[in-house]
């Protein structure tokens, strides 16, 4: 088999020591792998996997091919449909409404949706997008419209050589890569925490409840897109397709029970961010309401004068006091008096309130 590759002409499968950039080629394939043929994976473009799918993939089950599209790129669906021959279901996730992960069974095709996230994520709703992916044992297909970074990492490691044992563990390798990546979100998200968790204890907040709840906001809607379903995986699992080996079928279990580990740290996460927010909410309160009894002491206070102030100020006669030489002082006694009198009011009511 490897002779008449060769024979084939270097064209069809040759080994491209190139980057592959996040651009597509006029097909809308950003990258190809063929694996099974040597220890490592060849890089091929749209042309020589077609030409392998179409000679050669019926007959070398030990092989299989990855193909990975721009759907950005008009021309992607259109190669997909015209060379690909992929199950029907594969189209319709591509145009439905629903984005949650889930992985499922149609015309004896692995089906998988996977939501993640964009490289540089900011933990912003915005960062988060969708890869569609269908799993045949030769053909694997992945197509996304923005660049995401766990295919990114299964690329890396494919390019370093890393062993690939068939189209199934590829697909694991993804999920297990995905998981990784929400890790280290975990990671930051808890960091940013800790810091605001910290200024609060010392008396030093510096973070607004609206940051906090945009934070927890992305994180609840990562962990609803992100969050396999479990009725469609159960099914999977209970009946897998009858050329996935037994193997596979135990660490795609595993590999969903370490996500599942993941997702229970960021279920906690969310509730130290909603207690911080509490914590915020509370202490904010407390300041207004201090505020707001400084505010009444101040209006008590000044209450005596704006009333003996007004009524001397009338321009009427009979007003009191006008002609005696020690007026000025009366009035300010006076004044003084009452203004003693009602902040020791206050100040009384102040400590039974407390």
């Amino acid at each position: 088999m490897n002779n008449s590759l060769n024979n084939a002409g270097a064209a069809v499968l040759e080994i491209e020591k190139v980057e592959v950039s996040y651009g597509s080629d006029p097909s809308g394939l950003v990258w190809g792998y063929l694996f099974g043929v040597t220890p490592e994976a060849l890089a091929v473009d749209s042309a020589a996997a077609l030409a392998w799918m179409r000679d050669h993939a019926a007959n070398n089950p030990s092989q299989f091919i990855w193909l990975h599209f721009n759907l950005s790129n008009a021309a992607s669906e259109k190669w997909l449909t015209t060379h690909a021959n992929l199950a029907e279901e594969f189209y319709e996730t591509l145009h439905t409404g629903s984005r949650s992960t889930r992985i499922e069974l149609a015309e004896d095709t692995l089906i998988a949706v996977v939501n993640d996230v964009l490289h540089n994520f900011s933990f912003e709703e915005s960062d988060i997008s969708t890869l569609w992916v269908s799993v045949a044992r030769n053909v694997v297909v992945s197509a996304r419209r923005k660049p995401l970074q766990s295919i990114e990492r299964v690329r890396q490691a494919v390019r370093q050589g890393e062993p690939v044992r068939s189209s199934v563990e590829l697909l694991i390798h993804l999920l297990r890569d995905q998981a990784d990546v929400l890790v280290k979100i975990v990671r930051d998200a808890v960091e940013r925490v800790d810091d605001i968790e910290d200024k609060l204890l010392a008396d030093r907040p510096t973070a607004r409840r609206e940051d906090l709840g945009a934070m927890r906001r992305v994180l609840v809607r990562l962990q609803r897109l992100l969050a396999p379903e479990p009725a469609a995986l159960f099914r999977l699992l209970q009946r897998p397709p009858s050329w996935m080996a037994d193997l596979d079928t135990q660490e795609l279990r595993e590999a969903t029970e370490e996500f599942s580990v993941v997702l229970s740290d960021m279920s906690s996460l969310q509730e130290r961010i909603k207690l911080l927010q509490e914590e915020i909410a509370a202490r904010v309160s407390e300041e207004t309401g201090r505020s707001l009894f400084i505010l009444t002491i101040v209006t008590v206070l000044a209450l005596p004068i704006n009333i003996i102030a007004g009524m001397l100020g009338m321009n009427v006669g009979g007003i009191p006091l006008s002609h005696h030489p020690a007026g000025f002082w009366i009035i300010a006694g006076i004044i003084a008096t009452f203004t003693v009198v009602a902040g020791w009011l206050v100040t009384r009511a102040a400590r039974r309130l407390r």
